[in-house]
């Protein structure tokens, strides 16, 4: 039943699955620093970014139903200059001006499928 269009419900349902991702990273880089992987599975942080996962699963699934995937997939990489931002604000993470480069690229192609679709 893809339509083609980019829908305004679609475009925020792809913003729901981007922030799903994004706090799905986080929660994962918490379980996991000064862990082992034994010891991040016993943490409540992992099991919390599965279930984000699993609820961007079924986000997603809802969205491929109705945006064509060489709308959408490429609009999920608006995820990678979130999680960059989230990295950099909440682990003090260090952003390069290259990487900076990156995430501006990555966000200009966003930009341009995103324009494709409307």
């Amino acid at each position: 039943m893809t339509t083609g269009v980019l829908t305004l419900p679609m475009l925020s349902l792809i913003g729901f699955c981007i922030l799903a991702e994004m706090v799905r990273e986080v929660c994962f880089k918490q379980a996991a620093s000064g862990s082992t992987l034994g010891m991040a599975l016993t943490k409540p942080m992992t099991w919390l970014g599965i279930i984000f996962w699993a609820v961007e699963l079924i986000a997603w699934m809802v969205v491929l139903e109705y945006v064509p995937l060489s709308i959408a997939f490429p609009m999920m990489a608006s995820s990678y200059v979130v999680i960059v931002l989230a990295g950099a604000c909440l682990f003090k993470e260090t952003i390069t001006y290259r990487h900076a480069a990156g995430v501006l690229l990555i966000t200009a192609g966003v930009t341009c499928v995103g324009v494709t679709g409307l």
